[in-house]
């Protein structure tokens, strides 16, 4: 899909020059962001924190109390198994509870794609591309380290990161293929449940990584969602009839986002379920029109709920 651009005006350029982007990122900003100046504003500030309680070896009461205890100070989030971090005297990563697999360091957002997921015990699910694991444990720890979860990496260099984190955090109920998500089919299996985080242009993680302001160019997006299209029409493939599908990004643009949606809904018979946090998906964008049930998609910025940004669908293959 190619990537939408927009003629420069007076107002984006200043924009970009003020926050350092290239301007025909701010021109696309400036179509679909709401409240564009408090985000640009909060993009330019350091994340919020947040870990996840990993069930699997501790509980929240337990972790809270231990992490107070060193001097941090917590805060509940919107998920159960989420705290935010409003002070640590000590670098998150580097604390024995970490060490032990009592926590993960992990964004409310990424989060919320398995809270969506739903996973639950006995199950047959995938990870798509898993590494380096968040994700993969959350699910294990919702499965309750029952049924199978299968974790597919393609990069040879980042399954070992995978495998600390499984162990790290306990989880016995998963296999870690290095395989190429497209071939996922080779498998033989077909699942309850997947999990599709796909690799994208990653605007939504620029206040960890401010080069995302300048590095990326409109091929990137036409890139990544072609790919996209292929993994999204493969997992829907290994889905069983009446199982979900979770299709997320880290990124804002909606060549990624709305557009993979719109093109499944015009090949296959799904449902689009709701997520109860979030702003709606976009049903517009420059002169493309979406299907209204992209609507039950959800937008996640920075400056309206505290995490990096993201994008999720909770998808029914009947």
């Amino acid at each position: 899909m190619k990537a939408v651009t927009f003629t420069a005006t007076r107002e984006s350029k200043e924009l970009a020059k003020k926050h350092a982007y290239k301007e025909w990122i701010i021109s696309r900003f400036l179509q679909y962001v709401p409240d564009v100046y408090k985000f640009l504003e909060t993009m330019d500030r350091p994340p919020q924190q947040y870990i996840r309680v990993n069930s699997i070896k501790t509980d929240k009461k337990e972790l809270k109390e231990r992490l107070v205890d060193r001097g941090f100070k917590l805060e509940d989030s919107v998920v159960d198994d989420v705290l935010l971090v409003k002070k640590s005297p000590h670098p998150i990563g580097a604390t024995p509870e970490y060490l032990l697999g009592y926590y993960y360091i992990q964004d409310l957002s990424s989060c919320i794609s398995v809270v969506a997921m739903k996973p639950e015990e006995n199950e047959t699910d995938l990870d798509m591309c898993a590494a380096p694991g968040g994700k993969t444990t959350y699910i294990a720890q919702k499965m309750n380290n029952t049924g199978l979860l299968v974790a597919l990496e393609s990069n040879k260099k980042r399954i070992n990161s995978i495998i600390f984190n499984l162990s790290r955090c306990g989880v016995t109920n998963t296999c870690v293929y290095h395989l190429d998500a497209l071939k996922a089919q080779k498998l033989g299996l077909q699942y309850d449940k997947i999990l599709l985080d796909a690799p994208c242009t990653c605007e939504g993680v620029i206040p960890k990584d401010v080069n995302r302001k300048r590095s990326h160019m409109p091929a990137d997006i036409e890139y990544c969602s072609i790919n996209q299209v292929k993994l999204i029409d493969t997992a829907i493939g290994l889905t069983k009839p009446g199982g979900l599908l979770v299709y997320a990004t880290c990124s804002f643009a909606p060549e990624e986002n709305e557009m993979i949606i719109d093109h499944i809904l015009q090949r296959y018979d799904l449902d689009i379920l709701p997520i109860k946090y979030g702003s709606e998906g976009l049903t517009q964008f420059a002169d493309k029109k979406f299907d209204v049930r992209i609507r039950n998609t959800r937008r996640f910025y920075p400056h309206l709920h505290n995490t990096l940004g993201f994008y999720i669908a909770k998808i029914r293959v009947k």
